[in-house]
């Protein structure tokens, strides 16, 4: 039996990257696989940076007095 408290070192997603190892893709393939993975993690990125910009109440004019301060 397997004892419930013992946990994986490996994240959710690492263990399912680990499950296309058997499968020998193409160069083609995993260059799109990459892409998919960067564009997921972009957007990700993008959805916090948006949400951030919106609850501070930042404009494109407090942003440019930002800039300038500097």
């Amino acid at each position: 039996m397997i004892n419930p408290s013992i946990h994986s070192p490996l994240s959710n997603v690492q263990a399912e990257l680990l499950k296309l190892f058997p499968a020998d893709i193409s160069e083609n393939d995993l260059l799109e696989l990459r892409r998919v993975i960067a564009k997921f993690l972009l957007e990700k990125a993008r959805n916090k940076a948006d949400a951030l910009w919106e609850r501070k109440g930042y404009t494109d004019e407090k942003l440019q007095e930002i800039l300038n301060a500097k």
